[in-house]
């Protein structure tokens, strides 16, 4: 069956012609746990750009520093985001097993962040709060899901001189979406859903959306790609644009369509590194609603089946990609215009027991970030930790417009220009009250505080990266457990984090 289905998704879509476009361009809401609502202020500290004006971005500027010629019009920005995109979802990083082309062909010609991380959730709908962050720049605890209050990037877009358009999950509010895009598609305001029907609403100029959604007859992935490729190719503003392109996929379900659906036989798939048929224990939130969605153990077989399905739905997602891309080059805007790609955070699928991201583990904090454009270097990968909310400050300097005095992200565009070292000195995450993590450039502690039981773990991740060895009981690692659990600490004052650990 592999070998038949491989080629029917090969064919699904030939891969971009070489010297076309990338070959030439320089869960319901849930309720959160132990929450502070922080929705304004100053910035605090976490790594943010000298402060710009707080109430205005700067006009469009020369992008002479960026090497672009000045009389160049100013680029265009296309923002792909995948739901549960974790760091084995592009064949080119690292995963022998998964079929992306166009993912892969965005990798060679753009600059990868392969470290990139949600800073967590105060709720189990993790994509929650990291698209909060993603759209604020702000930390985990100085930002909540409605985004009441708080200028998003796609708004500061529009007040510098963009055409905004917005498409597909919006897991914010509706006012927040009406003050942030001119024009739109689709738009999903939820948390998950059938991929199809998937309920949706119809974008309205008068951003009223009180009706009740309907339900889209067409695969979700198929109709905000559709409806991506309809403003692309039909764009013909003065302005330059912003698209923000957020698919529900490859989220379960795996509903992946046909030939999709079959293009990997679980026989042919290996097990995940770290596999376990059971968490070792009690993490604060081993029932989650992720966790539910196979039974205990994760045999074997389960968990095959279960990567099978994520990566028929990762393969489909790649192919309408390629139709996106391949639209931008017929419309001429594709050598002005800088694409962004990455997700909201991984998933486990299956390893350490777990299949969701309701977890301080690696393989669910992190997901790729790809940034492909003018004066982007091309087939660069950079290990470096860095934010997924340092997005929003780095398209902004990428464009010489001034960064909002309350974003707490930091521009990665000295990395983009060439720069190495690292982002910041450690990194932080948090899931609701019962699990911390910090690490430096090699170690990792996380902390976890469940009904009055506290316990660590200490992984090497120079050493193993698939955090499968705890170090936390070894007496020759006491100082290095103490150095990070002092990290952590400062960390949580630092963004406000309200509970102890």
């Amino acid at each position: 069956m592999a070998t038949s289905t491989s080629s029917a998704l090969a064919s699904a879509r030939p891969p971009i012609a070489a010297g076309t476009l990338l070959g030439r361009a320089p869960e319901c809401l849930g309720k959160s746990r132990g929450r502070t609502r922080r929705r304004s202020g100053p910035s605090i500290n976490l790594g943010a750009p000298e402060p710009g004006n707080p109430s205005m971005l700067l006009p469009l500027l020369s992008l002479a520093a960026f090497g672009l010629p000045e009389t160049k019009a100013p680029p265009n920005v296309l923002f792909l985001l995948a739901d549960d995109f974790n760091v084995e979802a592009i064949h080119s990083l690292g995963n022998a097993e998964i079929r992306t082309p166009h993912l892969d062909r965005l990798v060679e010609q753009g600059t990868t962040f392969t470290h990139a991380y949600c800073m967590g959730s105060w709720t189990p709908a993790v994509c929650l709060p990291s698209r909060s962050m993603i759209l604020s720049g702000k930390s985990l605890w100085r930002v909540d899901g409605s985004l009441e209050g708080v200028r998003t990037w796609p708004e500061a877009m529009r007040e510098a001189g963009y055409s905004t358009f917005g498409v597909g999950k919006w897991h914010n509010s509706p006012d927040s979406y009406r003050r942030s895009f001119t024009h739109g598609g689709h738009i999903f305001f939820g948390a998950m859903s059938d991929h199809f029907p998937v309920p949706v609403h119809r974008f309205r100029k008068d951003g009223r959306y009180e009706e009740p959604p309907h339900f889209s007859k067409t695969f979700s992935t198929e109709l905000f790609a559709k409806d991506t490729i309809d403003f692309i190719e039909g764009y013909d503003g003065d302005a330059p644009f912003f698209a923000y392109v957020a698919f529900t996929a490859p989220h379960d379900p795996f509903q992946a369509p046909p030939p999709f659906a079959d293009a990997y036989d679980p026989e042919d798939l290996s097990l995940p590194e770290a596999y376990l048929p059971y968490h070792p224990f009690d993490n604060g939130d081993i029932l989650a609603r992720d966790e539910l969605l196979a039974p205990l153990p994760r045999t074997p077989e389960i968990i095959r089946r279960h990567r099978a399905g994520y990566y028929g739905m990762v393969s489909h997602l790649d192919a309408w990609i390629g139709r996106i891309l391949e639209a931008l080059e017929r419309s001429g805007k594709a050598e002005n215009t800088l694409i962004l790609l990455a997700g909201d955070h991984g998933l486990a699928l299956g390893r350490h027991g777990l299949l969701g991201k309701q977890n301080l583990y690696e393989y669910s904090l992190r997901t790729p970030v790809v940034f492909v454009g003018p004066g982007v270097r091309k087939n660069k990968r950079i290990a470096e930790p860095c934010y997924l909310f340092d997005l929003f400050p780095t398209v902004l300097e990428y464009l010489d417009l001034s960064v909002p005095e309350e974003i707490d992200g930091r521009s990665l565009l000295p990395y983009l220009k060439g720069k190495s070292g690292p982002v910041r000195s450690t990194m932080y995450a948090a899931y609701l009250d019962v699990q911390r993590m910090v690490r430096d450039e090699r170690f990792k502690l996380i902390r976890y505080s469940v009904r009055g039981e506290k316990r660590d773990q200490l992984f090497d991740l120079g050493k193993d990266p698939f955090e499968k060895t705890d170090l936390s009981e070894k007496t020759e690692y006491a100082e290095v457990k103490a150095r990070l659990a002092l990290a952590l600490k400062d960390w949580q004052k630092r963004t406000e984090d309200p509970h102890e650990f």
